[in-house]
């Protein structure tokens, strides 16, 4: 058995904000004797001093400073936890599914995750994130953003599009041709894909174009960057290489831009929206 209890160290940490064990006892609604009497034994218990007076204050000994900073996360954890159940209780949603499509630009996503956070603290969201090619059922997402609009798991709504442009390292062959470039030019160098390996095309033999293919938009980036080959990437995720130079738009005579739709998903089987779903479908609408 413990010694000490997180009582005692509450009440000793509230003693600490307020400066005395008076003010202590109002705000934690109990009699000076009480909170005295408890840190008394809290002491008594650990064989260590922890508070002294300095003027018209109570304040921690440098012994009692560190032990109470190592509580703390304690103390903070336990009230989460009071608090969580509290949520249960109240029938409050403790936990969203939410499947996101790689392409959707990530510093968009987590702004809105932490407004969320902030404004559903005991809410929490699980986020996967797949491929275009994901062919999962998506039957436990409550939400999904996702390329195709119309899923087996509910009914989508336009969210933005994403804007994919023809790139390659400025050093890179594509960069110092005389003419602008065609297919046939394209085809003498790698291509970088980003898919999943069993569902990739079956290569047509007759094309010289080689590709190279990676499962996260992050390697293909880096592919593009080391030179290996070029390829249509997400603007919004290669603005800063663009902004710098070190990543060129390709010439092409026609085909530099592609655009690829990201759609909101609901669940079907959710009649009534909760406050935490609309919320995160809010956010998500504004990032976009």
């Amino acid at each position: 058995m413990h010694k000490t209890t997180l009582e005692q160290w509450s009440l000793l940490n509230e003693v600490v904000k307020q400066g005395s064990f008076a003010r202590a006892a109002e705000v934690t609604n109990r009699s000076q004797s009480s909170v005295s009497y408890n840190l008394a034994l809290l002491q008594e218990r650990l064989g260590v001093t922890l508070l002294e007076p300095q003027g018209r204050r109570t304040v921690l000994t440098p012994a009692g400073g560190l032990l109470l900073a190592l509580v703390r996360p304690l103390l903070k954890a336990f009230d989460y936890v009071e608090s969580h159940a509290a949520s249960l209780r109240k029938g409050i949603r403790t936990r969203l599914e939410l499947v996101v499509d790689s392409i959707f630009p990530r510093g968009r996503l987590f702004s809105a995750l932490r407004q969320f956070q902030h404004l559903h603290p005991h809410t929490q969201i699980n986020l996967t994130e797949v491929l275009e090619t994901w062919t999962g059922s998506g039957a436990e997402a409550d939400v999904m953003v996702m390329t195709r609009r119309q899923d087996m798991t509910g009914r989508g709504e336009w969210l933005m599009n994403i804007d994919f442009v023809a790139v390659a390292h400025r050093d890179h062959p594509l960069h110092h041709q005389a003419e602008m470039l065609t297919e046939e030019t394209l085809g003498q160098y790698p291509l970088i894909r980003i898919a999943e390996r069993e569902h990739l095309p079956v290569q047509d033999e007759s094309s010289s174009s080689e590709s190279w293919t990676f499962s996260t938009i992050e390697a293909a980036i880096e592919a593009v960057m080391h030179q290996v080959g070029y390829g249509w990437l997400p603007e919004e995720r290669i603005m800063q290489y663009l902004n710098a130079g070190t990543m060129k738009i390709l010439p092409l005579q026609s085909g530099i831009r592609r655009a690829t739709p990201l759609h909101l998903i609901v669940k079907k089987d959710i009649i009534k929206l909760d406050p935490q779903m609309q919320t995160l479908l809010e956010l998500l609408r504004k990032s976009a």
